[in-house]
This record gives structure tokens, sequence and C-alpha cells, in this order.
């Protein structure tokens, strides 16, 4: 059965976050943050991240139709409703038909992890964006790291 893995980068070193990757097999990561280049980002900033995950190799991608809007995460921030922000990003991914704009096989053809900064995925998009695309491929296990 293929996985469908998520990460968050917060409360992990470099080390850690790297070990968990490979001791979970995962080949390709699939960055589905808003800021991936920002000084919060630190070890994960997009450029750097890209070059240490290709020292191990596993490939990167950054996949821009999967990261929330400036306005979804607002709005989260001011009323911490997540049943809400979680309807809004569906609506998001739905809108913006994000599935599309990464080829599916991909699931099947290598090892996927979703990388956001949240470190659990109750409560982040990472999670809602792993079920959303689980829903599509059929046999894909969802597996928070």
């Amino acid at each position: 059965m293929p996985k469908l893995y998520t990460i968050g980068f917060t409360q992990k070193s470099a080390r850690e976050f790297i070990r968990l990757l490979q001791d979970n097999g995962v080949t390709l990561v699939g960055d589905v943050r808003l800021n991936n280049s920002g000084q919060l980002a630190g070890y994960t900033k997009a450029r750097d991240l890209e070059f240490f995950l290709g020292l191990v190799g596993i490939g990167y991608q950054y996949w821009k139709s999967f990261a929330p809007t400036k306005a979804i995460r607002n709005a989260y921030h001011a009323d911490h409703d997540f049943g809400r922000y979680e309807t809004a990003y569906r609506d998001l991914l739905a809108q913006r038909n994000a599935l599309s704009t990464i080829d599916d096989g991909i699931f099947i053809s290598k090892s996927v992890c979703l990388l956001c900064s949240e470190s659990t995925a109750e409560k982040c998009h990472r999670r809602v964006a792993a079920e959303w695309i689980a829903a599509s491929i059929p046999a894909l296990e969802v597996v928070h790291l």
C-alpha cells in the first residue's frame, strides 16, 4: 500500500528531520508552505532544504497550489477556529484544482512527504492536504511523522 507522509520541521533538529525522512524511505518532499524562505524557516529555507535533501538522495518540490492564502491563515490566527480554516482551505484546494498541478502518479512512483512547519499534524493544513489527496488516490495511506 503506498503511503503519503507528512512532517513539520518545528521542534525538530535538522538531524532528526532528515533521519525521519530517511528512516521512512521518503524520496520526495512536497513543500506546501506559504512562506518557505523567511527567517523563521531556519534550516528548511527552500533553497537550503533542496540542497540538504539532495545530499541524502531526497528530491524537493515546492507545491504552491497546496499553500494556504494569507487571508485564510490570518483569519485562523484571529479566531482560532480550525474547522472554519479547514473548510476554507479545502475550498481553496478545489478552486485551484490543486491535485491537477502535480502528477498524481508521483504518489505511486515516489515516497512523498508533505512539509509544513507545525510540529504536529492535528491542526495543520498539511493534514488536510494529505487527506484531500488520499481521497482521490485509492489505497493511499497517510502517515504523520
